[in-house]
């Protein structure tokens, strides 16, 4: 018993569990070496503002992974949003036009809440549907050119900066708080943790698991509507073509954080450390001047890792 004592807690076990902070850390030191220009300010910016959708849209992949589900419409979910936003401000004063951006893109998450939590269609299937849906919707309203954004307003918030930091890095941090104390401290985040781990005890206890089940997808399309509105400040058009892959991506961030995609395992912390490992690789590739397609690849085999590393967590655990 003390043997096997020894041996989850040893330096091993430790390094496995926090996998995570280990390689961001070594990631940070290992590119501040290869280029002098990763940890300028520019580029530190620049970092913070290119990650800074995929960051907020993690926060609700990690909220929808943990209670076993997937949600594969986010991408779309956020070109609905860029392209609303870009619609709508043509027409009415920025905060009507951010709400009714937001409200019509939780009429997605409103779709695959209700399918997977009430009819119990599988969550591939739904999101997949709705993946397509609201990006042929997006083109419609778009009709598949990008629209022009000229709100001052919009377009100074993706833009422009306070404290030396851009604003999107304090949506980020907001964002990552809100998500924290609801994960951490709410009957909330415990109770869709729970439901990840063992949804039918859940149910016997007396819990409604499907108005949970429900919430989180209501709550990731929202957080894709503000990413898809900070799409379109970052680039001054609401384009349909944003968000392509970015499922993808905010799965791989979600995974690369130590969550479970089975459900019932995972951390806000690392999963906004997981959105920036994957940035940074790329931000040093780029400015190594390595190609595009050597980038997946690369990509690809850190999230084959961290998977592994987390099946190996698992296995201690066990």
């Amino acid at each position: 018993m003390s043997l096997l004592k020894i041996k989850s807690n040893g330096p091993l076990s430790l390094l496995v569990r926090h996998n995570t902070v280990i390689i961001f850390v070594l990631l940070v030191i290992v590119s501040s070496v290869i280029s002098d220009s990763f940890l300028t300010f520019k580029n530190i910016s620049n970092l913070l503002r290119q990650n800074s959708g995929i960051a907020i849209v993690s926060m609700g992949m990690l909220l929808v992974i943990l209670t076993g589900g997937i949600d594969l419409s986010v991408g779309s979910v956020v070109a609905l949003g860029c392209v609303l936003s870009g619609y709508f401000l043509q027409f009415f004063p920025f905060p009507l036009a951010v709400m009714l951006t937001m409200l019509i893109c939780m009429l997605s998450g409103v779709g695959t809440g209700y399918f997977v939590s009430i009819r119990k269609v599988a969550p591939f299937v739904v999101t997949l549907a709705f993946m397509t849906i609201t990006r042929g919707v997006a083109y419609i309203i778009s009709k598949g050119t990008p629209i022009q954004v000229t709100n001052r307003v919009l377009l100074g918030f993706g833009r422009q900066t306070l404290l030396a930091l851009p604003w999107l890095a304090y949506v980020i941090i907001l964002v990552f708080v809100i998500f924290s104390l609801l994960h951490r401290f709410t009957v909330f985040g415990r109770l869709i943790t729970a439901i990840g781990s063992n949804e039918s005890a859940v149910q016997l206890s007396g819990i409604t698991v499907q108005i949970y089940k429900f919430l989180v997808y209501v709550i990731s399309a929202a957080v894709c509507s503000i990413a898809g509105i900070i799409s379109a400040s970052r680039a001054g058009v609401g384009s349909p073509l944003v968000g392509t892959g970015m499922e993808l991506d905010a799965i791989a961030s979600v995974v690369i954080g130590g969550a479970s995609l089975s459900g019932g395992n995972g951390s806000v912390l690392n999963t906004l450390l997981g959105v920036f490992i994957l940035g940074m690789i790329g931000n040093i590739m780029n400015l190594m001047n390595v190609a595009a397609y050597p980038q997946q690849v690369i990509k690809g085999i850190i999230i084959l890792a961290a998977v592994l590393m987390q099946g190996a967590d698992a296995g201690k655990a066990k």
